[in-house]
C-alpha cells in the first residue's frame, strides 16, 4: 500500500469518527430539547388546570352535595388511621426523649417539648404524608379509572361539568379537611404522650396538659395550622391532576396513583421547608 493511500484511509477514518460524534451530539441535544419541551408543557398544563379550578370554584353551580360527601370521605373515613398514627407519634417521642431529659435533669420539660414538636412539625408533616398516601393515591386511582372507562367523556357529553363535579369538590375538601385531621392527630399525640409518660412515671392528665400548654405560644400554633391548608391543596391538586390526565390504558391507573403519592409527598416536604423559612424570618 502506498503512502498516499494510507493518508487517505486515515483521513477517512477520522472523518467517519467525527461524523459519528456529531450524530451522537445531535441526538443528545435533541433528547435534551425534547425533555425540556415536555417539562415546560407539563408546567403550562398544571397552571391551566389550576386556573380552571379557580374559575369553576366561583361559578354559580357549585356541587355542594358532592363537596360534603368528599369531606366525609376524606375526613371521617381517615380518622382511624390518623388516630393510630397520632397516638404512636406522641408515645414514641415521649419514650425516646425521656431518658435524655432525665440525664440533663430536665424531665419536667418533657410535656412541653413533646407538644411543641407535635404542633410545629411532626404532626402536620407526618399527617400530611399519611394523607398523601391514602387520599392522593385514592384520587389518582379513582379519576384515572374514570378516565380509562370513558366516564369523564360521558359526563361531558351529558352536559355535566366533570371539572367542577370531580376535581373542584375533591381539591377543596382536601384543603379544608386535612387541617382538621392534623389538629386531631395532635390531640391524639398528646394523649399518646401522656400514656408514654405514665409507663415509667405517674402524672395526672390535668398536670401533664397544663405543663404541656404552658410552653405553647401563638407563634407555634398559627404557622403550623396555616401550612396545613397548603398541604391539603397540594395533595388534592396533584391527586386530581394525575388522575384526570391519566392515559387510556389500564396500566395508566396504577401510574397515576403511584405518581400522585410520590409527587404530593415531595411537594409536602418542599412546602414545609418554605413555611419553616418564612416562619423563621417572621419570628
Amino acid at each position: 500500500m502506498k503512502l498516499n493511500d494510507i493518508k487517505f484511509t486515515s483521513i477517512g477514518k477520522v472523518a467517519d469518527f467525527a461524523t459519528l460524534q456529531t450524530t451522537r451530539l445531535s441526538e443528545t441535544t435533541l433528547a435534551n430539547t425534547e425533555a425540556a419541551s415536555n417539562f415546560l408543557t407539563d408546567v403550562a398544563d398544571v397552571f391551566l388546570f389550576v386556573s380552571r379550578i379557580i374559575k369553576e370554584t366561583f361559578s354559580r353551580n357549585f356541587e355542594f352535595k358532592e363537596f360534603f360527601y368528599q369531606c366525609f370521605k376524606i375526613g371521617y373515613k381517615t380518622l382511624p388511621l390518623i388516630s393510630v398514627t397520632g397516638a404512636i407519634m406522641g408515645l414514641v417521642l415521649t419514650v425516646q426523649s425521656r431518658p435524655v431529659l432525665i440525664d440533663f435533669g430536665a424531665v419536667s420539660m418533657l410535656p412541653g417539648m413533646v407538644i411543641v414538636s407535635l404542633i410545629r412539625e411532626m404532626g402536620p408533616v407526618i399527617t400530611a404524608l399519611i394523607c398523601a398516601g391514602k387520599i392522593g393515591s385514592g384520587m389518582g386511582a379513582e379519576l384515572g379509572s374514570m378516565k380509562v372507562t370513558e366516564q369523564i367523556d360521558a359526563m361531558e357529553v351529558s352536559a355535566t361539568n366533570p371539572m367542577q363535579f370531580l376535581v373542584v369538590t375533591r381539591v377543596w375538601a382536601a384543603t379544608l379537611m386535612i387541617p382538621l385531621l392534623v389538629l386531631y392527630a395532635d390531640a391524639m399525640g398528646i394523649l399518646g404522650s401522656w400514656i408514654g409518660a405514665n409507663i415509667k412515671g405517674d402524672v395526672t392528665f390535668t398536670l401533664f396538659f397544663s405543663q404541656a400548654f404552658s410552653h405553647v405560644d401563638f407563634i407555634d400554633l398559627f404557622p403550623a395550622v396555616v401550612k396545613t391548608f397548603f398541604f391539603g391543596a397540594v395533595i388534592g391538586l396533584v391527586g386530581c391532576y394525575k388522575g384526570y390526565n391519566a392515559g387510556r390504558g389500564t396500566e395508566s391507573v396504577g401510574l397515576a396513583a403511584n405518581s400522585a403519592v410520590v409527587l404530593s409527598s415531595l411537594l409536602v416536604i418542599v412546602v414545609d421547608m418554605i413555611a419553616v423559612q418564612i416562619t423563621d424570618m417572621l419570628i
